[in-house]
């Protein structure tokens, strides 16, 4: 069983920057690729960015690309996501998930950013 959990969300004005963190149960980042996404007041959940097993690839939603920077240390299993020019757009709970070729195996209970304008 996979444990993951977030943090590092809050409050913060528009154009400000955040860093969320993702603890992850000991070995996960070898068999599993870790992933945030995001879901909106209202609005479905969606695909914020991904990193690979290895940490050689990284992918992204159009809309952070060159905002947001995912990252991933095997050493403490921590993924971060550094999110910077925030918009109020961006206001959303942010989970962390592990995932396989096929989809999510598992998600975090999530952190909620908020985006002031």
């Amino acid at each position: 069983q996979v444990q993951l959990v977030e943090s590092g969300g809050g409050l913060v004005q528009a154009g400000g920057s955040l860093r969320l963190s993702c603890a992850a149960s000991a070995r996960t980042f070898s068999r599993y690729n870790m992933g945030w996404y995001r879901q909106a007041p209202g609005k479905e959940r969606g695909f914020v960015a991904r990193i690979s097993t290895s940490g050689g690839s990284t992918y992204y939603a159009d809309s952070v690309k060159g905002r947001f920077t995912i990252s991933g240390d095997n050493a403490k299993n921590t993924v971060y996501l550094q999110m910077n020019s925030l918009k109020p757009e961006d206001t959303a709970i942010y989970s962390c998930t592990a995932e396989t070729s096929y989809g999510v195996d598992y998600w975090g209970k999530g952190t909620l950013v908020t985006v002031s304008s």
